[in-house]
């Protein structure tokens, strides 16, 4: 960490090793849980709002998220040289929470498919630059000891809001029907910005007085410890499909006997166990990560994900099998997830931080594309149970980068 970064901790309400649940901590954490919940409401009624209400096309469903995801991926690394500033970080934060919460309740609004495409294009395009920023101020309100159980809360409440989410969501269509439950999305969007801005409130005031020129780091991030981490992240991300292809394979498994329709509801089922383990071992495998290191943790998540895809690979019906591969995977992801971001906290210094993050979160939105796309054609032109293998291999071999970073890695 540089000089100006560790004496930004010791100016932060007097943080001690112990003392991680800061108030900065809190209010980055209630928003992700508030922001997750709010947007997760248009996610879940985009479906129906497109297909029925507006008589779209299937395909305009898929080239709309697909466009979305792109723009998320490269903005996620756009906005890596913003929060390397630590002032043009708050503001990309607070921008960002406050575009994904106006542009995704106006999605209610909307009265054509290409209009829900702008709109939601627009909102996950400001959610993808805001995640570096976000990232960059949580290391900003904890002790560099404390960074695994930091993000560690933060994952865990962003959890919740992806399991509240779509619970809210079917209680406000039951309420007010599918438009307007959309557009009361906008309210946990706007609290999630009010929470971001108690966050800031405690995070130490910036000392630099001239902002900094902003510049894709893109050698510094790739070089030593940091570098060979994210060559190990990458050869995850490359196999960490989408859920839904997990939920497909379920369903697929479970309909001969159950019928399709008590298969979705089982697969559903199965995801929020899925969600569940992830959001309990994100705060022990933090603290975990906190005093044996974040590499043995992400080692440790890729393991599971190689069992749990493994596991996926085996034709069963058996719904208790199944929830076992599914739980093994949220822990998996549980655990990732944590390492991924506390590493990056810890390897990067504070003025390639922002650009760290940048990285890591393009690395992990496109190499989520390619795994899916990827997993998906092969799910289709050969097998499911291949597919699954593929991915499981895949885990293995990333496994090993791992194991060989843990050999020469830096503490922490």
């Amino acid at each position: 960490m540089s000089e100006a970064g560790s004496s930004a901790h010791e100016r932060g309400e007097g943080h001690s090793a112990d003392r991680w649940l800061t108030a900065g901590v809190r209010g980055i954490g209630t928003a992700s849980l508030l922001a997750d919940l709010g947007h997760e409401v248009p996610t879940a009624l985009l479906p129906s709002l497109l297909t029925s209400t507006l008589g779209a096309p299937a395909s305009a469903l898929g080239l709309i998220e697909g466009i979305s995801d792109g723009l998320a991926g490269a903005t996620r690394f756009a906005g890596g040289p913003i929060a390397d500033d630590p002032r043009r970080r708050r503001s990309a934060a607070v921008a960002g929470y406050m575009t994904t919460a106006v542009l995704s309740g106006l999605i209610g609004a909307a009265t054509s498919a290409w209009q829900v495409g702008v709109l939601r294009a627009g909102a996950w395009a400001a959610r993808g630059l805001r995640v570096p920023s976000r990232n960059a101020l949580l290391a900003d309100v904890v002790p560099a000891g404390s960074y695994g159980r930091a993000y560690g809360f933060e994952r865990a409440m962003d959890n919740v809001g992806a399991i509240g989410g779509p619970l809210l969501a079917l209680a406000l269509v039951a309420l007010v029907g599918v438009r307007t439950a959309i557009l009361l999305s906008i309210i946990p969007g706007l609290l999630a910005v009010g929470a971001i801005l108690y966050a800031i409130r405690h995070t130490p005031k910036p000392t630099e007085q001239a902002k900094r020129r902003l510049a894709f780091k893109v050698r510094p991030v790739l070089r030593g410890q940091l570098g060979r981490f994210l060559s190990g992240v990458t050869l995850f991300e490359a196999a960490n499909m989408a859920a839904t292809l997990m939920i497909l394979r379920a369903t697929d498994l479970l309909t001969p006997e159950h019928g399709h329709d008590r298969a979705v509801e089982l697969a559903i089922v199965l995801y929020v166990v899925y969600n569940l383990a992830a959001t309990l071992v994100s705060i022990p495998g933090g603290a975990y990560g906190d005093r044996s290191g974040m590499v043995r943790v992400f080692g440790a998540g890729v393991a599971c994900f190689a069992l749990a895809y493994a596991g996926l690979a085996v034709s069963t019906e058996s719904v208790a099998l199944l929830a076992v591969a599914f739980a093994i995977a949220g822990v998996g992801i549980g655990f990732v997830e944590t390492a991924e971001h506390a590493a990056v906290a810890t390897y990067a210094a504070d003025e390639i931080r922002g650009s760290a993050f940048g990285m890591l979160a393009a690395i992990q939105s496109f190499g989520n594309l390619a795994a899916s796309v990827v997993v998906g054609l092969l799910y289709t032109l050969v097998s499911p149970s291949f597919a699954f293998g593929y991915a499981s291999a895949i885990m293995v071999v990333a496994l090993v980068v791992v194991a060989s970073t843990t050999r020469r890695r830096a503490p922490g």
